[in-house]
């Protein structure tokens, strides 16, 4: 199966850019209910995830006071690298499940490395549930 059929589009997923600031990062991971979000540049690049833990650390690590600072430092200042990496769109369905194992989602990027989507543990576990129920 080609793992496209199971992507959300870029279009419908709730993410940040890394010129965003923490406060609006905050605010937006408050009203979608999420714990971690893809990133991305302007140009749509996929940088990475931040997770709400990660704004935390940062805050703590960086002495934040006050509102104000939340209001001038950028996601790209608190963001991990290398957390979340995203896969191919010619990724394997087993790679898939193996990340669906360590994270609530996949990004997916075009061989430019832009950002196309995601795809969620749910739809992973749903697609195997699926498969291993035809078989019996």
């Amino acid at each position: 199966m080609n793992a496209l059929f199971l992507l959300k589009p870029k279009a419908d997923v709730a993410l940040l850019y890394d010129d965003n600031t923490l406060r609006r990062g905050l605010e937006l991971m408050r009203k979608q209910g999420f714990t971690a979000i893809p990133v991305i540049t302007r140009e749509g690049d996929y940088i990475g995830s931040i997770s709400e833990g990660d704004f935390l650390w940062h805050m703590v690590d960086s002495e934040v006071k006050g509102v104000k600072t939340l209001e001038t430092t950028l996601v790209r200042d608190a963001i991990r690298k290398d957390w979340i990496p995203s896969v191919r769109v010619d990724v394997t369905m087993e790679e898939l499940l193996d990340r669906a194992t360590r994270q609530n989602f996949v990004p997916v990027t075009d061989d430019r490395n832009k950002f196309i989507g995601i795809i969620t543990r749910r739809d992973i576990i749903t697609y195997f549930k699926d498969k291993f129920k035809d078989e019996d």
